[in-house]
């Protein structure tokens, strides 16, 4: 008689749960990459007007091979073919959505760093973030790779018009030898002839003196600024001359704002928010004669509330906030003030904030470049700002005039 009481084995199969990880692993990277390499085909195929190979009377172009570039996803790292046109320059909504979240990567690595973060942290942060774990001997290389690519967007080429350009500075703590200084890094940015805006520039000054304005305007006119209409910026010492020696064409306009606030130095506190309606009113009329009218009310009424030196400066320097008036109206609200530019300094100094005094000036204008380079390719920078046709409309009509 059989023994069916016999113990079976306990263990018929074994799994080896990290050589399967491995492997679903490797599943999952390899379909990815094969994914992203049949979109870039199929964008290929849309740019050229046919497929491969294909005879068509749509055809717009002709492939020309391939290369390959090194991507990091949430699958792991992936070789794409990126695909080569005779005509066209290839250009995918794939390589570009993983540039933007690069862009954020090498930000962060760059604060980190500049924190005073151990290697050991990065590498674990950096894990997080890029799925990839490097090594904390390689973070220090990994950093000057950053460094590399900031450079070469900061110095890139500038196509196209800029009608309106937004000129400032922020200054930051430097901290060298046991003290404590100032290091100032100097922004432009331009609203195109497309109506986009654009970072047109980031440079470390000195100071925000006529030597350092002169400099930066002088890089960004080598590096092909033009069609500039008007600067928008606040009376920094030796900008508007310096714009008179690079731009002598182009207008200046004072920052409406910063004017305000020049004038509340001259007012009690307790007069302010009167004396700010009655400068409100003047940037609010329907033309610039009004206008002029407007400050010469407001200048009197200045005098006959015992406010000599506020009606003095009103009287000395409303002209410079004017110059708007010879653009579109639906321009005058963001182009009379240098707000654009302060929300983007607003946030330089939030996230510089995590640094506190940087070691030297190289280091502030890493970070504010690496900030920058990062908004410009958000929302910031691909929603239209301005109907920029107005601008050529009233041009060819002055044009049409004239002759």
């Amino acid at each position: 008689m059989r023994d069916y009481t016999a113990k079976s084995p306990k263990k018929v199969i074994q799994i080896n749960h990290e050589e399967l990880r491995d492997h679903l692993s490797s599943i999952v990277t390899d379909t990815v990459e094969e994914v992203l390499n049949k979109v870039l085909d199929s964008e290929a195929d849309e740019m050229v007007g046919a497929a491969r190979y294909e005879r068509s009377s749509d055809r717009q172009d002709y492939r020309s091979g391939s290369y390959t570039r090194k991507l990091q996803t949430k699958a792991g790292e992936v070789t794409l073919k990126v695909p080569k046109l005779r005509e066209q320059r290839f250009q995918t909504a794939v390589i570009e959505r993983y540039r933007r979240r690069e862009s954020s990567v090498e930000e962060a690595l760059v604060e980190m760093y500049l924190a005073g973060v151990s290697t050991r942290r990065v590498a674990d942060i950096t894990e997080a973030l890029w799925d990839t774990r490097v090594s904390s001997a390689t973070v220090s290389k990994l950093n000057c790779s950053v460094y590399e690519h900031i450079e070469k967007w900061r110095n890139r080429p500038i196509e196209g018009e800029f009608p309106y350009v937004y000129l400032d500075g922020v200054s930051l703590k430097r901290s060298w030898g046991g003290e404590v200084g100032n290091v100032s890094v100097l922004i432009a940015i331009g609203v195109g002839r497309d109506g986009y805006r654009r970072v047109l520039g980031v440079v470390e000054g000195a100071k925000e003196d006529k030597a350092g304005w002169s400099g930066f305007l002088r890089h960004l006119k080598q590096r092909g600024l033009s069609g500039v209409r008007m600067f928008i910026s606040d009376a920094c010492l030796g900008l508007v001359e310096s714009i008179g020696d690079f731009y002598p064409e182009a207008l200046w306009q004072r920052c409406v704002v910063h004017f305000y606030r020049n004038v509340f130095s001259y007012v009690p506190r307790g007069r302010v928010g009167e004396v700010s309606l009655m400068l409100k009113a003047i940037h609010a009329s329907e033309n610039e004669e009004a206008a002029r009218g407007k400050a010469k009310e407001v200048v009197n009424r200045l005098k006959g509330m015992r406010l000599g030196s506020a009606a003095k400066w009103v009287e000395e320097n409303i002209e410079e906030t004017l110059c708007y008036y010879g653009f579109p109206s639906s321009h005058w609200r963001r182009v009379r003030t240098n707000n654009p530019m302060e929300r983007i300094i607003k946030e330089i100094r939030r996230r510089s904030r995590v640094v506190g005094a940087f070691p030297d000036g190289q280091s502030a204008l890493m970070l504010c470049a690496a900030r920058l380079r990062h908004i410009s390719g958000t929302k910031w920078g691909s929603r239209k700002y301005l109907d920029m046709d107005l601008l050529r409309e009233m041009y060819s009509k002055e044009e049409v005039e004239v002759g």
